[in-house]
């Protein structure tokens, strides 16, 4: 008979008919005339409850049916009489494909802690609350390409293997082959990157961005989708050394543009979470969050204020509040300062712009007044920043000299300033980190458990 997923199965037109259901046993529990076995196969929250009658099983058929074995189960789909459920399956018909003896199978009916289930990150997707986190993260990807796709950017694929450093910060997984116990060397001692495989220092790219701009400048608009990698000794609630980045690159958007895109775009993602993910949003309020949907639709039902950096400071300089990292102008705002602006103050989420030149990226297009630049940081409530993106230098002489006032190596940066040199426009764009936007759509409050393999430091279990 052909299966049936669960999530499919709570269908007022199935109600009487035959139907099969595969998947892992949450629970069981009964006496010796009736067993009930709650079943889930990943593919909803809900479980489905077999009603075995012991009249049609014995003992021993049942006795491998404990939590986490796998089991197929044939019967007729009924309306329950049970609290919290619409229908359960009386079975006829039971096949066990794998047992998990209760002695070691580590994820038992009670409750763990997330702390224990990262140290079971492979095993972890099979809980109620991972199963919930990945689905969200499943349907925020779709969402993403969709809102894309359907504004007709095109999906650019950038290289993961760079010899540049994007945002200049040096930390970077280096990529080789030569021997790390012999390494070769040149005449004056430095290791002879020349016999490496490509023939020159390489590492794992920390964004797309430069060469997503090379696309945007022919293809129009282009959207990146990828992993990218940070040798970040961080350890926080909020890094990893191994994310996914959302980065759009638009030709003739100016900043304007750009901020118009980046709030369409995430209220598109959450709003396609909340259409397409409710059982599994309502759960992790539930759990974990209780006022996480009141603030994605918050979210949503706000237009974002819009405010100078200078603005900002000002306004954070005269709150009142005393912060643990003081505030001043010319200083990387912190996270308390960027949650104060849109909890506190505004009590909407905010997009800041036109920051300190000295404290953003050498591509970003500066303004008149020769200290700020056109750059752009969405502010959301519990997480601080969500997106950052500016408006990109089109001017080759200004790009030029502010490369050399940093000291970025001009071998590496030729092509890209070749954009400036042939045919440059106005361009902006802007980065989402994926694991920030699941991260704040299911509530969690470590970035650890919101992607399945968690890369940090001291950590590349699985």
């Amino acid at each position: 008979m052909k299966r049936t997923k669960i999530v499919d199965i709570f269908n007022p037109e199935l109600i009487g008919s035959e139907v099969c259901v595969k998947g892992w046993v949450r629970t069981r529990r009964g006496n010796k005339y009736v067993q009930f076995v709650a079943l889930n196969d990943g593919s909803t929250i809900k479980n489905i409850q077999i009603v075995f009658d012991m009249n049609n099983f014995t003992d021993e058929q049942l006795k491998p049916i404990t939590t986490g074995a796998s089991i197929c189960v044939e019967g007729i789909l009924v309306e329950s009489m049970g609290k919290g459920q619409t229908c359960e399956i009386q079975a006829k018909k039971l096949e066990v494909y794998g047992t998990a003896d209760p002695e070691t199978y580590p994820l038992q009916k009670k409750g763990h802690t997330l702390e224990f289930l990262r140290e079971k990150a492979h095993l972890r997707p099979r809980t109620n609350t991972f199963g919930a986190i990945l689905r969200v993260r499943s349907a925020l990807a779709y969402a993403i390409h969709k809102f894309f796709q359907e504004k007709g950017f095109f999906y650019l694929n950038t290289p993961l293997i760079t010899a540049s450093d994007c945002e200049g910060a040096g930390a970077m997984f280096q990529v080789t082959t030569l021997p790390l116990s012999d390494l070769p060397k040149t005449e004056d001692g430095a290791v002879d990157y020349a016999q490496d495989f490509f023939g020159k220092p390489t590492a794992l790219t920390v964004s797309g961005q430069l060469e997503g701009e090379l696309g945007a400048t022919a293809l129009g608009a282009i959207y990146t989708f990828g992993p990218t990698f940070r040798a970040e000794n961080s350890n926080t609630p909020r890094h990893l050394s191994e994310f996914w980045m959302i980065e759009p690159e638009m030709a003739f958007y100016d900043i304007a543009d750009n901020m118009d895109l980046a709030e369409e775009f995430v209220k598109y993602c959450i709003r396609y979470a909340l259409d397409h993910c409710r059982d599994d949003i309502e759960f992790l309020a539930e759990h974990f969050d209780k006022d996480l949907i009141n603030r994605l639709e918050f979210v949503l039902h706000n237009d974002f204020v819009r405010l100078t950096y200078t603005e900002g400071v000002k306004i954070l300089e005269e709150s009142g509040k005393k912060f643990e990292f003081p505030v001043s102008w010319g200083i990387d705002l912190q996270s308390e300062h960027e949650r104060y602006l849109v909890e506190e103050h505004f009590k909407k989420p905010v997009i800041l712009t036109d920051y300190p030149k000295d404290i953003k990226a050498f591509y970003m297009k500066q303004n008149e007044d020769g200290k700020t630049v056109r750059a752009m940081d969405v502010l959301f409530p519990n997480i601080g920043e969500i997106i950052g993106g500016s408006e990109r230098e089109a001017d080759y002489d200004k790009l030029l000299k502010r490369i050399e006032e940093l000291n970025i190596p001009m071998k590496d940066m030729w092509w890209y300033l070749d954009t400036r040199r042939f045919g440059t426009v106005p361009h902006s764009g802007f980065g989402l980190g994926f694991e920030r936007l699941v991260l704040f759509v299911t509530g969690m409050t470590n970035i650890r458990d919101v992607i399945p393999f968690p890369r940090t430091p001291n950590n590349a279990e699985f």
